[in-house]
């Protein structure tokens, strides 16, 4: 019931975690994935992991705070495919701190990665899809873009401008053809994650345990989430557009 053979993915974040999950699995769905990433090395073996497994894929190093980076990597990947029919914005990075003890810098690195991002290759993207006659981008928001969060003012921004970003484009680009939804995980276990602990300077087991504490009562999966990628960049979301869902175990509940 679900295939994406002869669709063209673009996943940014795709060396590890979340985005190397989802990468795996539409290339099983039957996809061609372009896995962008600022870790060359790790992308690399990513895109290698999925060939060696029978899949199609490619690595494209691209810093997706950069608007000439990603303009230039699109335009290579469309050259090379001639089209694009799935985006998952998935990049992001995490910094624990409240507004008082957040460096500027920290501020706008965590803006930028999390939500200047989807602005800049959407905007590259979706030229590509119209002409197309339609596609299907994803965003990656967070429980913490729904709700609020400790030690995480920066974070909680962007997701939160992740939600309402989506819903935007839904309105905007639906007349296109084009659907625009955001899955929202809960902790799921990816270096992300783990390095809150470093940063907030707590034992990582012991957070692990604590991120555990939800009615399903384990932390979340990297495939958890790309499982729910692969439904909205499938057919069987057809009629699902400008919303999000949230991937938390119930936590949110």
């Amino acid at each position: 019931m679900v295939s994406l053979e002869g669709k063209i993915a673009l996943i940014t974040g795709a060396a590890s975690g979340i985005g190397l999950a989802t990468a795996k699995l539409l290339a099983e769905a039957g996809a061609i994935v372009a896995l962008l990433d600022i870790n060359e090395m790790d992308g690399i073996n990513a895109a290698n992991q999925i060939k060696e497994s029978g899949g199609k894929a490619k690595f494209f190093l691209c810093d997706v705070t950069s608007d000439s980076d990603c303009k230039k990597t699109v335009e290579t990947i469309h050259e090379e495919y001639g089209k694009l029919n799935i985006l998952f914005n998935n990049a992001g990075v995490i910094r624990r701190k409240t507004v008082l003890n957040l460096e500027e810098e920290d501020w706008d690195l965590t803006i930028d990665v999390n939500l200047k991002s989807i602005y800049l290759l959407s905007r590259q993207v979706i030229p590509i899809m119209i002409k197309g006659n339609g596609g299907s981008i994803i965003n990656n928001g967070s429980g913490w873009g729904i709700k609020g969060g400790s030690d995480a003012v920066a974070y909680c921004a962007a997701k939160g401008g992740v939600v309402n970003m989506t819903r935007a484009m839904a309105i905007d680009h639906g007349k296109h053809g084009i659907r625009v939804n955001c899955v929202c995980p809960g902790d799921i276990d990816t270096p992300l994650l783990r390095g809150e602990a470093k940063q907030l300077g707590v034992d990582d087991e012991e957070f692990m345990r604590e991120a555990a504490d939800r009615p399903l009562n384990r932390v979340g999966k990297p495939l958890d989430v790309a499982k729910t990628v692969l439904y909205l960049a499938s057919d069987l979301s057809s009629w699902v557009t400008g919303t999000s869902i949230i991937v938390d175990g119930g936590g949110l509940a």
